[in-house]
């Protein structure tokens, strides 16, 4: 393994961080206007990284630049820690359900208005 391990490792590790990285950007911005979208604008930033993914590993499956071992457990370690801490992050999130009036809205009284 040695060195072709090493690259093969730092490849994997680099190209999870950029492809996740540019994912999670990417629904930051899909999202900032339109909360209610998060679920499905996730699902589709996700699909697309996996497919991003598989491609890279169709494209690199017979190289000889780096050992393709090392660089697929590390491939799938870096994604498996990244869900991780994306899960961990949203159970963690204080995301409220209710939305509290403005204060313009505290000489107005609850329900029908004539």
């Amino acid at each position: 393994m040695g060195t072709k391990g090493l690259i093969g490792a730092l490849f994997a590790a680099v190209l999870v961080i950029l492809f996740f990285g540019f994912g999670q950007v990417a629904l930051d911005r899909l999202t900032r206007n339109n909360p209610q979208m998060m679920m499905a604008a996730g699902l589709l930033v996700y699909t697309t990284q996996i497919l991003l993914v598989a491609v890279v590993l169709a494209l690199f499956k017979h190289t000889t630049l780096f050992d393709t071992k090392v660089f697929g457990f590390t491939l799938l370690g870096c994604v498996l820690i990244w869900t991780g801490f994306q899960v961990r992050a949203a159970m963690k999130a204080k995301i409220y359900y209710v939305q509290t009036g403005s204060s313009d809205d505290k000489d107005s009284k609850p329900g029908r208005q004539p």
